[in-house]
């Protein structure tokens, strides 16, 4: 009877291990992931507010080519739409991206207010789709840049994504998988009850 308990705990802790290193795959995937996420191609919605800045409302990756809808208010409160194409949005991004490294973009200071320019605002939020992978991580490690975009990018998908990004700090107990901190120990019983 001692025996069957023994290979029953044995299979338990060995199932356990199991689950506990894929869930560790998974976690050092996801920067990986992070960054195949950076260069897909995306589906933007920017909106003008009143001040003439625009920002985004709507994104999401998409396995089409890139674009983006712009919403626009007339004089009289009527909602246009128009839509880029990648070209187009290119373009605006390339620009952006030339005056930003000539030191004229709005990307290069502090934001002072919600929103920026069509250029600025394609460019923080779809560089690397547009442009490539090198200039996206540059927009990525320039911390005006990650300002600008976060205060001109309002959708579900941007804050997911930046909540990606933070680190826990080195001060906080890391969590065990069963909910537990990691930092504690445990004394008595080895795992077979002895």
């Amino acid at each position: 009877m001692k025996h069957i308990l023994s290979a029953k705990h044995i299979m338990l802790g060995a199932t356990g291990l199991a689950v506990l290193s894929a869930l560790s795959g998974c976690q050092s995937n996801s920067e990986e992931n992070q960054n195949a996420q950076e260069s897909q191609n995306k589906f933007i919605v920017a909106e003008q507010l009143s001040n003439g800045k625009y920002v985004i409302v709507e994104e999401m990756p998409t396995t089409g080519p890139s674009h983006a809808i712009i919403r626009s208010k007339d004089e009289n409160g009527t909602i246009h739409e128009r839509v880029m194409t990648e070209a187009e949005m290119k373009s605006l991004a390339d620009e952006e991206y030339k005056k930003m490294q000539s030191g004229k973009s709005e990307l290069n200071g502090e934001p002072h207010s919600e929103g920026m320019g069509l250029g600025g605002t394609i460019l923080a939020a779809a560089g690397g789709a547009l442009l490539g992978n090198m200039i996206g991580n540059a927009l990525m490690n320039n911390k005006n840049v990650q300002r600008h975009q976060d205060m001109s990018n309002r959708s579900a998908y941007h804050r997911s994504a930046s909540g990606m990004n933070s680190s826990p700090s080195s001060t906080s107990p890391k969590k065990s998988f069963f909910g537990g901190s990691s930092s504690k120990s445990t004394s008595g019983g080895g795992f077979f009850g002895g």
